[in-house]
């Protein structure tokens, strides 16, 4: 039941008096062990953090920031964040962030075009977030995004690299490693299922697998255009099937990989030994797929460890301090779905 406080107004949760009078301390130590102050004993900061959890008592964020000027958030954009990329990031930004005591704020913008983040720039001043991680911008430029002034940003997109602390993986790398693997297995030509014309990862993976190519002495064939889901690799993979001179493909991602291998069998084309295909991210159902998936790995924990890590080191030291672009690995996992072409 509601409790009443001393001028009459009705408490609707438990109060921080609440959770010092359970754990045996002061409000002081709760306080501290609120804001994440390094001065608690571990066993008191144990008991606090265990009579927080029953009463069901959550520090208010608005009183961190009057304390210590934090409030203990950073704010997540991205367009989509059902689709593959960005839930893996989002997960990770997550976990990352609560390994700092501190919590996500998730801002969508529904439009992705460059005037779809002005609206969403304004809202920002008014968000109880102390920084902001972009996952992906999509056509919006710097000068398009017009974030507040200071406010400590870092963005997992290459193009902001110089203007935004960034995190990115080595998509270039990756995808010349895709490439060659199809081209050291034999194959004279290496067909490319792309992403989205207007995605800034399907253009990079777009253009170092045509580099790729053209450093080998090979014309580019014409490229396959998905958006990214399992559904648009099928309705391609249906294209592809019907033209029996293919023999490899490299998909912008897993997603697109396996509605292109489902097509190739309804066609009577087997993986990989009619047909070879390699993905791009290495989600979980790459390794489950049929024939389990070769495939480049991105190491989505890493970029969201490194997300986290540039927002609150601008948090703590200032946001101009801070102009890294971190760089990630990929790896290539050889798997069932690669073999040498069919013989003549």
């Amino acid at each position: 039941m509601a409790a009443m406080t001393g001028r009459g107004r009705r408490k609707t949760g438990p109060s921080i008096e609440d959770v010092a009078k359970l754990a045996g301390v002061s409000a002081q130590t709760v306080s501290r062990v609120s804001t994440g102050t390094d001065v608690v004993r571990p066993a008191t900061r144990e008991r606090v953090l265990r009579a927080m959890q029953q009463l069901g008592y959550t520090p208010n964020r608005a009183a961190r920031a009057l304390r210590n000027g934090t409030y203990g958030a950073i704010g997540l954009v991205a367009h989509r964040f059902g689709r593959t990329g960005e839930a893996l990031t989002t997960e990770a930004v997550v976990r990352a962030a609560e390994a700092e005591d501190y919590v996500v704020t998730l801002l969508s913008v529904r439009d992705p075009a460059s005037d779809g983040w002005e609206p969403a720039a304004h809202r920002l001043p008014h968000q109880a977030i102390d920084g902001l991680i972009i996952i992906r911008a999509e056509r919006a430029t710097a000068e398009s995004l017009a974030l507040p002034h200071g406010m400590p940003v870092a963005v997992a997109d290459s193009r902001f690299s110089g203007h935004y602390p960034s995190v990115v993986a080595d998509q270039v790398q990756g995808t010349r490693d895709a490439t060659q693997h199809l081209l050291d297995l034999g194959h004279k030509n290496v067909h490319h299922l792309a992403g989205p014309e207007g995605s800034g990862p399907a253009r990079v993976r777009a253009g170092a697998w045509q580099r790729c190519l053209e450093e080998a002495g090979i014309q580019p064939p014409r490229l396959w255009r998905g958006d990214w889901t399992p559904e648009s690799g099928y309705l391609m993979g249906c294209q592809i099937a019907q033209d029996r001179s293919i023999t490899a493909v490299f998909s912008a991602n897993d997603d697109m990989a396996f509605g292109l291998i489902r097509a190739l069998h309804e066609a009577g084309l087997r993986v990989p030994q009619d047909v070879s295909v390699v993905g791009f991210d290495a989600i979980t159902l790459s390794e489950f797929s049929s024939p389990p998936l070769t495939t480049v790995r991105q190491d989505f924990n890493q970029i969201g460890v490194e997300l986290v890590r540039l927002v609150l080191a601008q948090v703590r030291h200032g946001s101009e301090t801070v102009r890294d672009r971190v760089l990630v690995p990929t790896d290539l996992v050889v798997r069932a779905s690669t073999a040498p072409p069919p013989g003549p």
